[in-house]
């Protein structure tokens, strides 16, 4: 990696602690990822990457306790010696307390990489601990998700990258105000007054990405006016937050469930401001699992 205009990111963590979310919002951002790489194989995969660094202009490998016997102690002075070449790399590591990791694989019932023989899960999670703990300590970032929901975690992954990026990323997060306002977001909007295509029978089960609602909610001048008065504003204020050196701004809009109007606005949205921001994100709380 030794174009300082691509970036590389490591991550790892332990079991459970959510790395396969934070790939994928790295994933959101752009990068290319890869997960479960064996260590022992980061050069030959840097000089790969190092062939085009357009295609590779940003990549993120996801490293764990898979990796051992691969070269996996390896990996912080492999870091140390990229960092000492000038490469752009960092590593983010995921972790969580011990009861919510033994929480989490009880209640998914997945099978913990370490677990063999008579090594049980609680076992496993010690010795999963003690294994990377040397690779916690040369993190670039450590975010422990104990408290965090899948939501909150992409906005702190977000949040540790987006300064690596040029340009302010501007989060776009359509939720449900029966569940509650997001707390981490700087704006909001309310959609309730707008028609509901929940009471349409035809409508119920579809959602704000599918061209049924769009088409019925964009027979309302309400939908088109609350569109493009948010857009306005938005366009208006937000060139001042990044003139303030903000790599990050959430912007969240709800209506009752948030699955359509929300859904509707965050979408037409999206498409607008990606004209003006480089890095423009959707996150549609309660269309998820």
């Amino acid at each position: 990696m030794a174009d300082s205009e691509q970036h590389l990111i490591i991550v790892s963590g332990l079991s459970g602690g959510g790395k396969s979310t934070a790939l994928n919002a790295l994933e959101d951002l752009g990068y290319y990822c890869i997960d479960n790489v064996p260590a022992a194989l980061l050069d030959q995969l840097a000089s790969h990457l190092d062939s085009d660094s357009d295609l590779y202009a940003r990549v993120a490998l996801g490293i764990d306790a898979r990796a051992r016997g691969a070269g996996l102690e390896t990996l912080p002075d492999w870091l140390r010696t990229q960092k000492e070449a000038g490469a752009a790399c960092g590593l983010l590591f995921l972790s969580a307390d011990r009861d919510t990791l033994l929480k989490r694989f009880s209640e998914t019932r997945r099978r913990h990489p370490l677990t063999r023989g008579d090594i049980v899960l609680a076992d496993a999670i010690d010795e999963e601990l003690a294994m990377l703990e040397p690779i916690r300590k040369c993190a670039d970032w450590v975010i422990d998700s104990t408290e965090t929901n899948i939501h909150q975690l992409r906005r702190q992954v977000w949040n540790c990258v987006g300064p690596g990026i040029k340009g302010m990323t501007v989060v776009l997060e359509s939720f449900g105000f029966k569940k509650g306002v997001p707390r981490d977001v700087d704006f909001v909007f309310d959609a309730r007054n707008l028609p509901n295509p929940y009471w349409q029978a035809e409508l119920r089960e579809f959602s704000g990405r599918d061209a049924e609602v769009r088409e019925w909610l964009e027979q309302d001048v309400s939908v088109t006016r609350m569109t493009a008065d948010i857009l306005e504003f938005l366009r208006r204020w937000l060139p001042g937050f990044e003139a303030a050196q903000r790599s990050y701004v959430t912007v969240g809009i709800g209506c009752t469930g948030g699955r359509h109007r929300s859904v509707y606005l965050v979408e037409k949205l999206a498409q607008a401001l990606r004209e003006d921001f480089p890095e423009v994100l959707v996150d549609h709380r309660e269309l998820k699992v």
